[in-house]
């Protein structure tokens, strides 16, 4: 099992450098593949209400026989509950799912401008925190304007800001702010989606040299940037391969280099934080 470092948050809790997404894993087989990511030594899950996932996830802690407080649990916000006391009710609900009696972190899924009811369930976060449901709060996909709004509404500055980025989307601007701001970046499709950045000549090249796989540079290129990677992977194999990237370094060219693939268009699935919406 590979041993984790860890950041530390702007609230003072530490948080694992990578993490399990688990998109599209749940019931009882989620479950068993959760677990095989914990004997590999992941302790950061990251769920979603709209993922489905929550009850699998809990389960898996619970199989585990190791205790909670060694997991660093987190779930996001639907968008249909942004408002105050719904909000709320669903932390409570998610917390029912995955049996748990807190959540280490807890995530505004996306923002839904259109909506504008995003500060709203801000505060409903703060509520829960100072409620003891939850440890550490912040948003997903959140971009400057949005993370201007909550922090001039509230003063209350979030610990995470999880965003899409992988090489064709290396969010150079975005990871300045939320630096400016002491935000941890964790990032979704850290990998991208599909296999063409996998693909490329210059990741295969320096994969060679450091005789480690393609997804194993990005991952690295992720944390080398003070990223969170959240990556999802079924198999054992890939499990234990996406951990184990803390045994080598790589140089600020190459960081560049790999940072320089960016595309104009360059999103998984055109999903801009300013016009997507949850059809939920």
């Amino acid at each position: 099992m590979i041993e984790q470092e860890k950041y530390t948050l702007n609230d003072g809790h530490l948080i694992p450098k990578i993490g399990l997404g688990t998109f599209q894993i749940r019931g009882y087989e989620g479950v068993e593949q959760i677990l095989t990511a914990i004997q590999s030594g992941y302790r950061l899950l990251d769920t979603s209400t709209n993922y489905d996932s929550e009850g699998a996830v809990g389960e898996a802690i619970r199989r585990s026989g190791i205790p909670r407080s060694n997991f660093f649990v987190t779930t996001k916000l639907p968008g249909k509950y942004h408002h105050f006391e719904d909000a709320l009710k669903m932390i409570e609900e998610s917390l029912l799912r995955t049996g748990l009696s807190y959540f280490d972190l807890y995530l505004i899924h996306w923002p839904l401008p259109t909506r504008d009811n995003y500060v709203e369930a801000w505060k409903a976060l703060i509520a829960a925190k100072k409620r003891g449901l939850v440890r550490s709060i912040g948003v997903s996909n959140f971009e400057e304007d949005h993370l201007d709004k909550i922090i001039q509404e509230t003063g209350v500055i979030p610990a995470i800001n999880q965003n899409e980025i992988h090489p064709y989307w290396p969010q150079e601007k975005l990871l300045k702010i939320n630096k400016r701001y002491g935000i941890l970046t964790e990032a979704w499709s850290p990998l991208g989606r599909g296999s063409k950045e996998l693909e490329e000549s210059l990741i295969q090249n320096i994969a060679q040299k450091y005789d480690k796989d393609t997804g194993q540079i990005i991952l690295r290129w992720q944390v080398e940037r003070g990223i969170i990677p959240i990556v999802k992977a079924t198999s054992p194999e890939h499990q234990r391969k996406n951990i184990d990237i803390f045994d080598f370094s790589l140089s600020s060219e190459e960081i560049n280099k790999i940072t320089a693939l960016k595309q104009e268009n360059g999103r998984v699935d055109n999903q801009d934080p300013n016009e997507y919406e949850e059809f939920v």
